[in-house]
């Protein structure tokens, strides 16, 4: 699994990008054989004004699905990676695991589909 990260406001440092390239290994480790490459986006929205402003934005290509993009706003740039890591993980299972659910037909649609045969 290939991981890109990218800074918008502040630089990222050694220590940072290990953080997040140990939580993703971690929170998706039972999917990576159907992802392909995760962006993470880090931001500091509102600057040296402080607050809740700290954004992780993290973009999982799943194989044969649908992007899963899943976004967390902290105070603290770590919390944020980690929610954020934490639930991607938890999204792109579910979604791998509906994708491995057969189709089930209702006795409706079956009765529905025999009477057209029929017929």
């Amino acid at each position: 699994m290939q991981i890109n990260i990218y800074a918008h406001g502040f630089t990222t440092t050694e220590a940072l990008r290990e953080h997040v390239t140990r939580r993703l290994h971690h929170a998706l480790g039972g999917c990576a054989d159907h992802i392909s490459q995760a962006r993470v986006r880090l931001s500091d929205v509102n600057g040296p004004r402080g607050g809740a402003d700290k954004c992780c934005q993290i973009q999982v290509r799943l194989a044969h699905l649908a992007d899963v993009v899943i976004e967390n706003t902290e105070a603290d740039l770590y919390v944020a990676i980690d929610r954020a890591a934490e639930r991607v993980g938890r999204t792109a299972a579910r979604h791998i695991a509906r994708q491995r659910r057969p189709v089930r037909i209702s006795s409706r649609q079956e009765t529905a589909s025999n009477l057209l045969m029929e017929g």
